[in-house]
């Protein structure tokens, strides 16, 4: 079950990263758009490594990726652009999500 979350979450934020903005929720909108793209990623990442704890290299190296990847798409699609400071966003993402998952592991550990 964690899996298919993890997976559904990352199909939608694929989905809605390519599609033409016309197209998007408007309340997709009110939130700044390196702000979407970090809080996406630390959502995948909260996810993923929820999704599977012992791969936690394989889900951060792989999220990077795909932010890159997204990015790559993104340029080649005609209605959107590829941006680097999206990627940065992506990155500062997969890193709040490791640190929070990371964090709570830790004060459990402890307390």
């Amino acid at each position: 079950m964690r899996g298919l979350v993890f997976w559904a979450a990352l199909t939608a934020v694929v989905v809605l990263s390519l599609l033409p903005p016309q197209h998007l929720p408007e309340a997709a909108f009110r939130l700044w758009d390196k702000a979407q793209h970090a809080v996406g990623f630390a959502l995948l990442t909260v996810l993923g490594l929820w999704a599977h704890p012992r791969r936690v290299r394989t889900v951060l190296a792989g999220l990077l990726l795909l932010g890159a990847g997204i990015e790559i798409a993104q340029g080649a699609t005609g209605w959107r652009h590829a941006d680097a400071w999206d990627l940065l966003a992506n990155a500062v993402g997969v890193w709040a999500g490791a640190w929070l998952v990371f964090s709570v592991r830790r004060s459990w550990k402890t307390g």
